[in-house]
């Protein structure tokens, strides 16, 4: 009965189509290019335009400051400039070189997630389907290969593993490349300190060195440590940069609200590394392991790594636990490095978890074989449907052209008449990366780390405003990496459109201070009603047809 659908549905043909339908996911950015939807946070907010800034600055190799921010923002906050996303920035256009980033990001990770389970599973149309679905999800765009690479990562350290010195050579070589690809902090320093506890486990279970493994193991890890020189400087050698870091004051929750915090990571996932595992992936794994035990079947790496993600979700919530705050207040880097962020580790364990779990419908249910199909089609078309265009035009954000309105922003800049490099702007109801983009000289940013004396001194421009809001003025002294002008009426939204009704009537700002640090002009997306009361000349606003925005000008008189 099988045979004709088998052949219907050989490997290739099963790549080839597989490889169509990423394709057809990533259609929009190569026909709409600038007018493609895409996610605004942590994206066009901020990432996009810390690579076009460091581009642009020339300083790509120098430990030297960013003037066009804060009045000097560190080179080292930005990224190495052995990042291959870097080097996209240098040789193409913004929008081009987040396509070619979107491109790599799914094809590795489809191959990576089909070699890792080829051999593993022995079914090539769950081997194919299980590494479509992961190929397809709402990666954050700018990690580039730091979640969809770890299934090839994987891969490669198994092969190795398995086989030493006798590894094939495209096993070294993948090694050798992954970290300009791949974020070290962000996932890469927790899959190295996995396989080192691989590693170990061997050691003393087998009572014999596996070197070639433990050699690839350290290899990868010098590799990331050269790459981030300039972090390693500025940690280590840099005495006179103090990082906003080190005042970070979180976790502050009660042993009831991350026990709900685990839940809704180990349910949903977290923002930045979505596995879209909710609906159908988590209901499979569940009927995977009632049909194993009706078939006294032992699924233990099943139960391994379902468990195992348990524990990864039971261990960022803890994270922010208040009982952690007794060792976080007495050891910096409990306080400056984010030990969470294991949990963007989720979406490859998923992917595997899903895979074993088919395959034991597929092996061990009546019918499992129809099912399995209707599953992993199901599946991929709920993650398909998450393409950045459809999410985000239909939520209604800004498409990358309307974000940055280079042309409205054009207008203002010949209206204020004199080199950008001679003012300073802050932004007011609307991301300061906008600002940015557009070659204004800002005093508000949004950056992992910036200096802490900085922070102060914008504190007071807005500390009016924090003393009216509890939530903001919490926000920004125990985290603080949005240097945000944060107004109490609006709360944490910053995007107002040429729509909105919105108006500042209350808005208290030391505008006194704001002069101090350089500030000349407002620029706010929203009518500030008591300027004068601000020390604010109103000068005019700005608007056309294609941008969503209209941009309020304002003179700082004080």
């Amino acid at each position: 009965m099988w045979s004709p659908i088998y052949k219907l549905f050989s490997t290739p043909k099963l790549i080839t189509f597989a490889c169509l339908v990423i394709v057809a996911y990533l259609l929009p950015y190569y026909i709409l290019g600038e007018d493609t939807h895409i996610r605004v946070h942590d994206n066009l907010d901020s990432n996009i335009v810390w690579y076009k800034l460091l581009v642009e600055s020339g300083q790509l190799f120098s430990p030297a400051t960013l003037p066009n921010v804060i009045n000097g923002l560190p080179r080292s906050t930005l990224a190495t400039p052995f990042d291959a996303m870097v080097w996209f920035y240098v040789l193409f256009e913004p929008m081009t070189a987040y396509t070619i980033g979107q491109t790599i990001m799914r094809l590795v990770a489809f191959i990576g997630m089909y070699m890792l389970l080829r051999n593993r599973i022995g079914t090539p149309f769950i081997s194919v389907g299980a590494a479509l679905g992961f190929a397809l999800l709402p990666f954050w765009p700018s990690g580039l290969l730091s979640i969809a690479g770890l299934p090839l990562a994987l891969h490669v350290f198994l092969n190795i593993r398995e086989h030493g010195k006798k590894t094939k050579k495209y096993n070294w070589l993948v090694l050798i490349l992954l970290p300009f690809f791949s974020n070290f902090i962000l996932t890469f320093i927790f899959f190295l300190g996995l396989m080192g506890v691989f590693w170990l486990i061997d050691w003393i279970r087998l009572k014999k060195s596996n070197w070639a493994f433990f050699i690839a193991i350290t290899s990868m890890t010098v590799l990331y440590l050269a790459k981030n020189y300039l972090l390693i400087y500025s940690m280590f050698f840099n005495k006179g940069f103090t990082s906003h870091r080190t005042e970070n004051d979180l976790g502050h929750n009660d042993l009831a609200e991350t026990l709900e915090l685990f839940l809704h990571n180990f349910i949903n996932g977290h923002t930045h590394d979505m596995a879209v595992h909710t609906k159908i992936i988590i209901p499979v794994i569940g009927v995977a392991i009632l049909v194993a035990a009706y078939r006294n079947l032992r699924p233990k790496l099943l139960l391994g790594l379902f468990i195992f993600n348990a524990l990864i979700s039971l261990w960022y919530a803890f994270w922010y636990w208040e009982g952690w705050r007794v060792l976080k207040d007495q050891i910096m880097i409990l306080n400056t490095f984010n030990f969470s962020r294991i949990h963007f580790l989720d979406p490859v364990v998923w992917y595997i978890c899903f895979a074993l779990a088919l395959w034991v419908l597929w092996k061990h249910l009546r019918f499992g074989k129809m099912l399995v199909v209707a599953l992993i089609i199901t599946q991929c078309v709920l993650v398909f449907n998450l393409n950045e265009e459809n999410k985000y035009s239909r939520i209604g954000t800004p498409t990358f052209a309307e974000f940055y309105s280079e042309n409205l922003f054009d207008s203002i800049k010949k209206y204020i008449g004199k080199d950008q490099s001679e003012y300073r702007v802050v932004s007011i109801a609307m991301h300061p990366t906008i600002a940015q983009y557009n070659g204004f000289y800002t005093l508000d940013t949004y950056n992992n780390s910036f200096p802490l004396k900085y922070k102060h001194k914008f504190r007071k421009i807005i500390a009016p405003e924090l003393e009216k809001n509890a939530t903001l003025e919490n926000y920004f002294d125990t985290w603080g990496g949005r240097l945000y002008m944060y107004v109490s009426e609006l709360g944490k939204h910053y995007m107002f459109t040429k729509n909105s009704d919105e108006e500042l009537e209350n808005l208290n700002i030391n505008s006194e201070a704001l002069s101090n640090l350089g500030g000349d002009y407002v620029l706010s997306a929203l009518p500030i009603l008591n300027n004068e009361e601000n020390g604010l000349k109103f000068e005019r606003s700005f608007e056309n047809a294609k941008s969503p925005w209209k941009i309020y000008l304002y003179k700082v008189v004080a």
